[in-house]
């Protein structure tokens, strides 16, 4: 009785199949480069393990008994089975599989999300089926989910203190500082870093930027960790603060907005692309995370 598959008795249930594809044992001998008695010998090995005969033979010619002919039906998908497990197999040798889960923080440039399309693009066009992940939310939270395992990269801006995230620089943003009309200093030229000292400035309940901004709030009733928040307070007219010049840019050509002191109060904020060091990444996050580089030094380049 066969209990165990074993490669030999695979090799016998395939010339088996041969032989009945031929039309009997003679037919096959050609097909199958053995004389009439080895095939003979083999067939009746593979009746052994099986517990049962597989034909007849004789005068009356090559015919299959009844287990015979359900055996060849069972041999025929076992067969079809191997050749499609081996080609799937051979398949995913070169073929990048998983997922890669990338956060982003919040309120990107257009540049920096074509950049990141075209990194989609390239990743894209690889040997690959991969489930990509893109969760937009604040550094804090991009932090926290990096040392959580539940984010694999992330692209935002980070103080650098914590020793278990690897950086690799990515590109700047500008900063700069804001008014709204109605503000006390939008329609001052003559605004100083003295006169805005005492100014009530939006205040980022988490910031790694903070020690960066040229001008350091004295007092602050507005906070917002969001950067939707922080613009409308700026926009209402009673709070001063820091926005990307990206998001500024629109509300400063419907007149709504004053960047003070631009050449004096402005700086950049160096984004990266994060991971945790600490993690071995796969190969689709490796692969992602080339392309997410070559992308962005392919725009740098230009």
């Amino acid at each position: 009785m066969l209990s165990q598959l074993r490669d030999l008795d695979l090799q016998l249930l395939r010339l088996f199949v041969t032989v009945v594809e031929c039309g009997g044992f003679s037919a096959a001998q050609g097909e199958l480069g053995l004389s009439q008695p080895s095939i003979s010998i083999q067939m009746a090995k593979l009746e052994t393990r099986l517990g049962y005969r597989l034909c007849e033979r004789g005068k009356g010619g090559f015919r299959l008994t009844p287990k015979g002919e359900h055996l060849l039906q069972s041999t025929r998908r076992l067969l079809v089975a191997i050749e499609s497990f081996r080609n799937e197999a051979r398949g995913v040798a070169d073929k990048l599989l998983g997922e890669v889960r990338l956060g982003l923080s919040e309120a990107l440039d257009e540049r920096v999300l074509a950049q990141l399309s075209d990194a989609i693009r390239r990743f894209r066009q690889r040997n690959e089926a991969v489930t990509l992940e893109l969760v937009t939310t604040t550094p804090a939270e991009l932090e926290r989910q990096l040392l959580q395992d539940r984010l694999h990269l992330a692209i935002g801006y980070f103080a650098g203190t914590q020793a278990a995230l690897e950086h690799v620089p990515l590109f700047s943003e500008p900063q700069g500082l804001y008014c709204g009309v109605g503000h006390p200093v939008f329609d001052d030229p003559s605004a100083s870093r003295e006169s805005l000292a005492d100014a009530d400035q939006v205040h980022h309940p988490y910031r790694f930027i903070a020690d960066d901004e040229p001008l350091q709030a004295s007092r602050s009733s507005a906070r917002s960790e969001q950067m939707d928040g922080s613009l409308a307070f700026i926009l209402s007219g009673q709070h001063i603060g820091y926005l990307p010049r990206h998001i500024a840019a629109p509300w400063l050509e419907r007149g709504r907005l004053r960047e003070l002191l631009p050449e004096e109060l402005g700086f950049d904020v160096a984004f990266s692309l994060t991971r945790h060091r600490g993690r071995r990444p796969g190969e689709a996050e490796e692969a992602f995370a080339a392309d997410l580089l070559a992308a962005f030094a392919s725009d740098a380049s230009d």
